[in-house]
């Protein structure tokens, strides 16, 4: 091709594209002045003439534009059926080439005459394509074959086509910032030329036909198996395919196909299951599903036959775990697996917009729609874009002309640029078809597999299912070979175990995965939900302000917080509230319930909770305050320090624990890297009926409520929008170590712990507790972050309390300094900033559990003291407090053996996985084990006859 030829296709190419953009810019401010009844009448002119245009120019230039023309030809479900009814034209009727050329190319490439070669060569071609045209043959022996024949200089024209794209594109995101579409033409310019060699289509073929066992007779019950004919070849060289004939009709052929009785919406789920397939199992798949590669056998059962696999895409296998990653997550509403999946792939975006992201990931998978809903379908894409817009414009404050031209993603892979063209395109052929598919559940099993796996292959099957940290004492040695046995067993998931002894961490183990679908370890420091853990923090929280002066627990909750004295609530004070008597255990359950979304609301919430009116006298009756716990204490906890709860929390233990990054009521954004993911333990879940109900629960949570909401509370605490809210009853996200930590400081009366073992990699407190999201922007310097932590001299935790005497075997580490004085900031209440303890109150024990002095302050009897679950032993006696969630987690701590655990697990459960952890680790330090936990010691082992209910609390 000359030097005129190329700068004629240049010409054309971009009058072309430059008319048709100043068109549609001038019909745009056109329509301003016409009347609505005609808008509609002048846009399809527009597309019918333009449409013409470029299909005259396709025609005319062939090459690569033929594949843009059929590509935008299945695009029924965005593209105005003007350029669907014309540019299908392409998809296998253009102009044939001359037949003497078709014989030359073939015995140029083949060696031999065409008498030698066939018996019979049909010169009219049955289809005639962007780079080949296809011819019916008999071969010497007999066979029937299809003879595919490369066009006659094509390689030159595709090359240059593809130089004229680019510049096309180039000059597009020049005018227009937000449709760049720079990365899709650099992975056509990548990938394109490879189907001008056919020997590498014809390996290819052979290969997709392996990965689909086309050529299998089994009848074998693999649900991922698929039913798809892929012909055979015969022979090939670089410019020559020659492959079995199969007999069929095109997908086109609408009058053939009904002729025939073929059932489109199952051929069509078929064509996608085995896209499913190519992608997902095998990664690799034929990147170019247009209708055109597609016929339907004409023998029953009519089955889907794939053709054309010169442009076809590998996959690593973590691109494949990734791009199922982002489908399920997608599908399951997971913003955390999503973004996670994103990193994985090496997209990266440059702000925080995980409701926009999700909803864009959403829109990519959602179901196809019939050709007569394109306009629906456009209207909604640009309604949805305009919002999007209207949200980068707040976050970034950039005006309008700014946000068109701000691009949020900053690195965009090429491994998913034909993965997303083949989406489109299978979308697009359903909407061909007329035909709506459901992509979620088709392709659901097969993205499935590629993570489970990895993720079921327990520790029987992964040797680093337990993460390589030092093991500390015998005791974690025992406990990491029991968490060895759940694991087979399939009880856990993913799973964090740390506990404190005489100050000192002697177990600190994280084992599993992240989540069902996310594969990656669990870390030290991965944040695990914890549901109503949270309130033994926000409890906390409570007592930390009594002891600073700030309130009483005698004080009427009125007298702190004005609002809330209204509808007979003048008499609850701050220990109802700790002490689950206050009347207000149904408060907001129906509110959230009709609207689950409420409960992330926080000033909503606070304002609701102090509206509503108590259904039993203060102090009557001690029923559990399953989520108005967190609202009552918030609110007492913010009007009285008038300051936000999040800044309390920081200041109380945060930062004097040394905990930064690791325990969060509401996290911040950059942190959804170290986020595991909920899912629930159906067995024990179905078990749940067989459960009697527990007294001291409200009537709006029983254990009828309890297996449903059980199975439907992962799906809304996945979500990033409810990650990030403040829910102090029922939100808190921490690591084990984290927790253990914070309990090992109130089982000592506050006194703060040494510092962590180094040994454990990241060290714990080595985040920044409110990370800065990537931007183009300096980093700030936070303030109220200016702490050291000094290890030169730590005195004793407790000189009142004598060691208690060690029980378990230490296994040395590398850690030589293991004491020091902790140095905190100053808090804003008068602490000093080398704070020893959290609290100045000797009876501090006392007051947590509502005993000694405070027992007037409590109800007679009651599961719970002022804020905390009391735990007693198997005699009767009080030996500590803590408190657990629904799911398993929890955290505990025995007074009298300077003891603390912490167990953080992502597989919800009713307890048995967590008190199978406590009762060994218990058993080998010779401390009795709580009541609640003795009781569910045999139900992992599917007993439930003595159990009286779930862990919860």
């Amino acid at each position: 091709m000359g030097w005129g030829n190329i700068y004629k296709r240049r010409v054309k190419v971009f009058s072309l594209a430059i008319l048709i953009y100043i068109d549609y810019k001038v019909l745009q401010h056109r329509e301003k002045w016409t009347k609505n009844s005609k808008r509609a009448d002048l846009w399809d002119k527009a597309h019918e003439r333009n449409a013409r245009r470029v299909l005259k120019l396709i025609v005319q230039l062939e090459g690569l534009w033929v594949k843009l023309g059929q590509y935008l030809s299945t695009r029924a479900d965005v593209l105005p059926p003007a350029y669907i009814r014309l540019l299908k034209q392409l998809q296998d009727s253009l102009p044939p080439r001359p037949l003497k050329e078709v014989c030359q190319t073939i015995t140029t490439e083949l060696g031999k005459s065409m008498a030698d070669l066939f018996l019979n060569f049909d010169n009219t071609p049955l289809a005639t394509a962007s780079i080949a045209q296809v011819h019916r043959a008999t071969l010497a022996d007999g066979k029937e074959v299809v003879v595919k024949v490369q066009h006659e200089g094509i390689k030159e024209i595709i090359l240059e086509d593809l130089k004229n794209a680019k510049s096309i594109v180039d000059w597009i995101a020049w005018a227009e910032p937000q449709y760049d579409f720079n990365p899709m033409i650099d992975e056509w310019c990548k990938e394109a030329p490879k189907e001008l060699d056919f020997n590498h289509e014809a390996e290819n073929t052979r290969k997709v036909s392996r990965n689909l066992g086309c050529k299998s007779n089994c009848d074998d019950n693999n649900i991922n198996r698929v039913d798809v004919l892929i012909p055979e070849v015969i022979t090939s060289s670089e410019k020559v395919l020659i492959l079995e004939y199969m007999d069929g009709v095109r997908l086109n052929d609408s009058e053939s196909l009904q002729a025939l009785g073929v059932d489109k919406q199952k051929l069509v789920e078929e064509i996608t299951r085995a896209y499913a397939h190519q992608i997902y199992v095998d990664g690799f798949f034929n990147g170019d599903p247009h209708p055109g590669n597609f016929l339907v056998s004409k023998a029953p059962p009519h089955r889907p036959v794939l053709l054309d696999f010169g442009l076809t895409k590998k996959l690593s296998f973590p691109m494949k775990q990734a791009l199922a990653k982002m489908f399920l997550a997608s599908a399951e509403g997971d913003h955390v697996a999503l973004l996670s999946s994103f990193a994985e792939m090496g997209l990266k975006l440059r702000l925080d917009i995980p409701e926009q992201v999700m909803e864009i990931s959403s829109v990519f998978f959602r179901n196809s729609t019939p050709a007569n809903e394109a306009h629906q379908t456009m209207k909604s894409f640009a309604d949805r874009r305009t919002k999007n817009l209207k949200v980068l414009q707040e976050k970034m404050k950039l005006n309008e002309k700014e946000v068109k031209r701000f691009n949020p993603v900053d690195a965009f892979p090429g491994d998913i640029i034909i993965f997303s063209r083949v989406i489109n395109l299978l979308r697009g052929l359903s909407s061909t078809m007329d035909v709506r598919i459901v992509y979620v559940d088709i392709m659901r099993p097969f993205a499935e597999s590629v993570l489970q796996c990895n993720v079921n292959r327990g520790p029987a099957f992964n040797a680093n299912w337990i993460h390589d940290t030092p093991v500390l004492s015998d005791v974690e040695n025992k406990l990491r070979k029991l968490l060895i046995e759940l694991g087979n067993t399939d009880k856990v998931l993913g799973i964090q175990v740390c506990a404190y002894k005489d100050g000192e961490v002697i177990v600190d183990t994280a084992a599993g995965v992240l989540g069902r679908y996310d594969p990656r370890p669990v870390l030290p420091d991965s944040l695990f939900p914890v549901f109503s853990v949270s309130k033994g923090i926000t409890a906390g929280m409570v007592h930390w302000l009594v002891d600073k002066g700030k309130l009483k627990l005698e004080d009427k909750v009125a007298n702190i917080w004005p609002e809330f004295g209204s509808n007979g609530k003048d008499k609850i004070r701050v220990h109802h509230v700790l002490n689950h008597t206050s009347g207000l255990h149904n408060a907001l359950a129906s509110l959230t319930r009709e609207n689950p979304l409420l409960m992330t609301d926080w000033d909503a919430c606070l304002n609701f909770i102090a509206e509503m009116a108590p259904e039993t006298e203060p102090g009557r009756e001690q029923l559990y305050h399953y989520l108005s716990f967190g609202w009552l204490c918030g609110g007492i906890i913010e009007h009285a320090s008038r300051k936000k709860f999040q800044e309390i929390l920081e200041e109380a233990f945060i930062r004097p624990l040394n905990i930064d990054g690791e325990l969060y009521i509401g996290i911040p954004p950059g942190v959804e890297s170290r986020l595991a993911t909920l899912t629930s333990d159906m067995d024990d879940i179905k078990k749940l009926s067989e459960v009697s109900g527990r007294p001291g629960l409200p009537s709006s949570f029983q254990l009828q409520d309890l297996s449903q909401m059980a199975s439907t509370l992962p799906a809304l605490f996945n979500t990033l929008h409810a990650r990030r809210a403040i829910i102090p009853a029922a939100n808190a996200h921490c690591s084990a170590r984290a927790l253990a930590r914070y309990y090992a400081a109130l089982v000592d009366e506050g006194a703060i712990p040494p510092p962590h073992s180094s040994s454990t990699q990241p060290q714990l407190g080595s985040h920044p507790h409110i990370p800065e999201f990537p931007s183009q922007k300096p980093t700030k310097k936070r303030k109220g972050s200016k702490h050291a932590h000094n290890t030169d001299s730590y005195n004793s935790t407790n000189s009142s309390r004598e060691d208690s005497g060690k029980t378990y075997t230490g296994i040395p580490t590398d850690d030589s300094n293991c004491n020091g004085t902790i140095s905190v900031a100053i808090d804003g209440f008068g602490n000093d900033r080398k704070t020893v303890k959290l609290f100045s109150n000797s009876k501090i024990h006392d007051a947590f559990t509502g005993v000694g002095e405070y027992e007037n302050l409590t109800l007679p009897g009651g599961q719970f003291g002022l804020g905390f679950k009391r735990s007693y032993s198997e005699d009767g006696n009080l030996v500590g407090f803590g408190h657990s969630g629904m799911g398993g987690s929890t955290g505990y701590c025995d007074i009298n053996h300077r003891f603390s655990i912490a167990v953080t697990l992502n597989k919800m459960n009713f307890g048995g996985v967590t008190a199978k952890v406590i009762q060994l680790v218990c058993s080998e330090l010779n401390i009795p084990l709580p009541a609640d936990f003795y009781r569910f010691t045999e139900r992992i082992n599917d007993n439930v006859s003595n159990v009286v209910g779930p862990l919860i609390n």
